[in-house]
């Protein structure tokens, strides 16, 4: 009875963001949005292989969402700062709704071309620039410092969930010949006007930050203000790393099961959705932790397994060793992810929070432009030994910034 108490109270503890309303219609609002997201990374990836069936151009569609991100994030953090998150939530969560209906539109109508989608690229990348510091500052807004690393698991709980059916069911759907892409786009544009219907239940609460100053001097107000702290500095530089090289491996994932492993656009889908599996099961008990003492070395103990899981990716035998693999990268990037935007965050000033998530998002703008260059690379030494670097540079970082941060602690003890 004592054990069934204890695990009951875990499990509050787990959840006790989802107890404020509001918050509530933002994760729900989150659901449904991922799912839409992730469908279309999909899609896109298999529209590409099947267009061109080079990893350079898989990279290049990435290369578009990460120039775009990059351009905009900056703008992003400032904007979120400035004004109601709401009216930046419904803005962008439009453009994303509108880029699956118009790839649904010319997937149907089998008038589809390598440069559509890289235009819906680099509007799903601009929408993301606005979208995710927002929705992070929100979540601070709504539950408090106190609960914030509980939220932002939690929202990233909301992605990773969906993640366990929508990639695989768009492969599915993608691979079925009465829907096929354009019908799986279709859908993904329905999961994205639920989520717009759920974000306009969201209180409208003016932004925090009320300077007219130019937006290039807020930008350059948020860079000095991380880099005159260590920790935030050591936690974005390193996060960015991290994500830049170790997340590259979803934007090959359709290179690897059908031009490695010899399988279909389904095998995608589920390769896809294993890291989800992964994510989910270290969610909730991760929400727990999250604002405890020991976040700084589970996020350091997560950087590494993240690294030397993608390494493993790229010696996997057969598909369902892989699979297995990315099940495993899947919880460590959850876990990293979530640790890294807490200690950002908590870390930052109120007024700076949505600079301080839009520097941290920059990690996701450098994880799209370094696909490119890591396709060219691909095709030269193959994408297993790719693969394995992008694993390396991703464990380097996270070792360097233990380091660093072991020696900026001891410091004092050393004066």
């Amino acid at each position: 009875m004592a054990a069934t108490d204890s695990n009951s109270s875990r499990f509050s503890a787990s959840l006790t963001s989802l107890q404020i309303p509001e918050y509530r219609s933002l994760w729900w609002a989150g659901v449904f949005s991922f799912m839409s997201v992730q469908g279309q990374f999909v899609l896109r990836g298999l529209l590409a292989w099947e267009l061109t069936e080079r990893e350079g151009a898989l990279g290049l569609v990435y290369l578009v969402f990460g120039l775009s991100m990059l351009v905009g994030t900056p703008f992003g953090g400032v904007v979120a700062d400035r004004f109601a998150k709401r009216t930046i939530l419904v803005l962008t969560q439009t453009m994303i709704m509108l880029a699956a209906y118009g790839m649904a539109v010319v997937v149907l109508a089998d008038v589809v071309e390598f440069w559509m989608l890289l235009v819906a690229s680099a509007t799903q990348g601009i929408a993301f620039a606005f979208y995710g510091p927002a929705r992070v500052a929100m979540a601070s807004e709504l539950v408090g410092r106190d609960q914030l690393g509980n939220a932002i698991t939690l929202s990233l709980l909301s992605m990773n969930g969906t993640r366990v059916f929508a990639p695989a069911l768009a492969g599915v759907l993608a691979g079925w010949a009465l829907v096929g892409i354009g019908g799986a786009y279709v859908l993904s544009g329905a999961m994205s006007t639920i989520a717009l219907f759920k974000l306009w239940r969201l209180p409208h609460r003016p932004g925090v930050n009320q300077s007219k100053k130019n937006p290039f001097s807020e930008i350059a107000a948020g860079v000095r203000y991380v880099n005159s702290q260590p920790q935030l500095r050591r936690v974005v530089v390193s996060s960015f790393f991290v994500i830049m090289f170790g997340f590259n491996y979803v934007a090959f994932i359709p290179a690897l099961v059908e031009g490695v492993f010899g399988l279909s656009d389904a095998w995608v889908g589920f390769v896809s959705s294993a890291s989800a599996i992964g994510a989910v099961a270290v969610s909730l008990p991760l929400a727990a932790k999250a604002d405890g003492p020991n976040a700084l070395m589970i996020m350091i103990g997560s950087g590494l397994g993240f690294g030397a899981t993608v390494m493993l990716l790229g010696i996997a035998p057969t598909v369902f060793l892989a699979f297995l693999v990315v099940v495993l990268i899947g919880g460590c990037t959850t876990a990293f992810q979530s640790l890294s935007n807490t200690l950002a965050l908590t870390s930052a000033d109120e007024a700076m929070q949505g600079r301080v998530q839009s520097l941290m998002q920059l990690s996701f703008a450098g994880f799209g432009i370094a696909a490119a260059p890591l396709g060219a690379l691909a095709e030269v030494i193959g994408l297993r030994p790719a693969l394995v670097i992008m694993g390396a540079v991703a464990f380097g970082a996270t070792a360097l910034f233990a380091v660093l941060d072991r020696a900026d602690r001891s410091e004092p003890a050393m004066v």
